[in-house]
């Protein structure tokens, strides 16, 4: 809720510094560094941090150009692998209360729930991937051109019930279908495990691909998304993965862009290459040159690569989506160590490079990552997942969790059915600026009376000093329309939000997408506008 401060009638004419009206910040989330805050929220009601007339600046200071908005946001999440929704269905069973209280702390995205991430943005495989019990296909009939055997139940039940169990929490929730490997009797192997597409197949696979579609559909899950093959550049024996060049990717969605728009999937993106950031200028490039109507946008993994280069697809292509939408950290590595790594280079960085979204690997598996393919090399350090769920049915959040929670209070709907928030400029200047890493966000609303939402995402690495370990809070100074707020960052990840008028520049209700739009009740068109550097990965599933 809005609030709003009362002004003396003479405030004007004192000395004192002049509040802005609503221009406070009450709400504030921390994830600190020795996780003595972890997603903690506090409400600074009655005393909130009142924007004033500029004084002097702080160590560091925050400037927010609400004038520059740039890239639509869609959510945060991961993969719902197989083996993820076995690990949850077999929870819901033991312990119901266990289960249905991780689906509500991590997909609960009502504005009121202070507590929840509300993640939006699910993947899910089509067919097996290395975190499936076994390798299958929805149809496993070698040489069935006309896809007589298709059948969406070769995907075990607990997925689909899974999903919808998490679609019942949130509304918002976004289906993006992905395949690790189309059936193997399409692939020079013969087999889901490696191998490389044969072209003779292009629109076989391409009416595969649309019957996932209506199979998911028919479950009563319509998809924000799909995508043609999972890292097409990936050729590995151990587990389903097949190479696909970005012509031959072209050319299948070509023919599966088509075949959607003629059944009823027009509002369906079509989201290609979904690989590393090493390759963002070659393959994804190469693939909107040979087929750009047919694709919204291009996704990237983090696996080899940083998120800059993500900036030569943008330039080539900078009216088409991009996406984030895998990286896995490993059980063993450094907690705020990977803290750091994820806001910098994905939370925050991926987002300062026109990412729209933020995926981590699996959602859910056991303390020694698994269960897992059998045979699989993929994770052979054990992958780690969002939550953990132990054998008894307890279980933990891990830090892929707080790092997606503290980013995603700051776009998530403040509506009921209201768009998602929008990045928009901001800048850190003054002498700890590189203790700082920063993004901004604005939020629209139904109702054009009602004021925007204003966001902060703030990641404090000041912990060190000449190589010494030492924590160092940064008191800083928030820039806003002319008013400045003050606020001291701990070291760790903080998000803070704050109200003010709509001045129009920060508002495109023309352009805003909503949740009913994309299950294709209005014609929908993906909003584009001009976009906006970082470091190296640590994590590896595998490249």
């Amino acid at each position: 809720m809005v609030r709003l401060a009362v002004l003396a009638a003479s405030a004007a004419l004192t000395a004192a510094p002049v509040v802005v009206v609503a221009q406070q910040i009450f709400d504030i989330w921390s994830t600190t560094w020795d996780r003595s805050s972890l997603f903690t929220y506090k409400n600074l009601s009655p005393n909130p941090i009142n924007f004033v007339s500029p004084g002097s600046t702080g160590a560091a200071d925050i400037s927010i150009d609400d004038t520059s908005v740039l890239q639509s946001m869609v959510g945060y999440g991961a993969t719902l692998t197989d083996t993820s929704a076995q690990l949850l269905n077999t929870l819901k069973s033991q312990n119901s209360g266990n289960y249905h209280s991780i689906l509500n702390t991590l997909f609960n995205p009502t504005d009121s729930s202070t507590e929840t991430a509300g993640l939006s943005y699910l993947r899910v495989p089509l067919g097996a991937s290395d975190f499936s019990s076994i390798v299958y296909s929805f149809d496993d009939n070698s040489g069935d051109n006309l896809l007589s055997d298709f059948n969406i139940d070769n995907a075990p039940s607990y997925l689909f019930s899974v999903i919808k169990d998490i679609q019942a929490v949130n509304p918002y929730l976004k289906i993006h279908l992905l395949p690790w490997s189309p059936p193997g009797w399409m692939k020079d192997s013969g087999t889901m495990k490696g191998g490389s597409f044969i072209s003779s197949y292009t629109s076989v696979y391409a009416n595969y691909l649309l019957k996932a579609l209506q199979g998911f559909k028919n479950k009563g899950i319509t998809a924000y998304a799909i995508g043609i093959q999972n890292e097409p550049e990936n050729n590995d024996t151990t587990y389903p993965t097949c190479l696909i060049t970005a012509d031959q990717e072209a050319q299948i969605g070509t023919a599966l862009r088509s075949l959607m728009n003629s059944n009823g999937f027009s509002n369906t993106r079509l989201i290609g290459y979904d690989h590393n950031w090493i390759d963002a200028g070659a393959y994804p490039v190469t693939l909107m040159n040979d087929a750009s109507s047919a694709f919204a946008g291009v996704a990237f993994h983090c696996y080899l690569g940083t998120p800059s280069q993500q900036d030569s697809f943008h330039s080539a292509y900078p009216n088409k989506e991009i996406y984030f939408t895998e990286c896995s950290g490993q059980y063993g590595s450094d907690w705020w160590g990977d803290i750091k790594w994820y806001m910098d280079n994905i939370f925050i960085g991926a987002a300062e490079h026109y990412a729209s979204s933020g995926l981590l690997w699996t959602l859910a598996l056991d303390g020694n990552g698994n269960p897992k393919l059998p045979g699989t090399d993929s994770c052979s350090t054990p992958c780690r997942p969002v939550v953990t769920i132990n054998s008894d049915g307890s279980y933990s959040y891990n830090q892929e969790f707080y790092v997606m929670a503290q980013a995603s209070k700051a776009i998530l709907p403040k509506d009921t059915n209201g768009p998602f928030g929008k990045r928009i400029g901001v800048s850190v200047s003054g002498g700890s600026a590189w203790a700082l890493r920063v993004t901004a966000y604005v939020t629209a609303r139904t109702n054009s009376a009602d004021w925007l939402r204003y966001s902060l995402v703030v990641l404090n690495w000041d912990d060190s000093t000449n190589g010494s370990w030492d924590p160092t809070p940064i008191t800083a100074t928030i820039e806003f329309r002319g008013q400045q707020a003050t606020y001291t960052f701990p070291v760790g990840v903080t998000t803070l939000t704050w109200y003010a008028a709509d001045q129009g520049h920060s508002r495109r209700d023309t352009e805003e997408v909503t949740f009913a739009e994309y299950l294709g009740n209005s014609t929908f068109a993906p909003a584009q506008e001009d976009r906006e550097e970082p470091k190296l990965f640590r994590f590896r599933r595998h490249a």
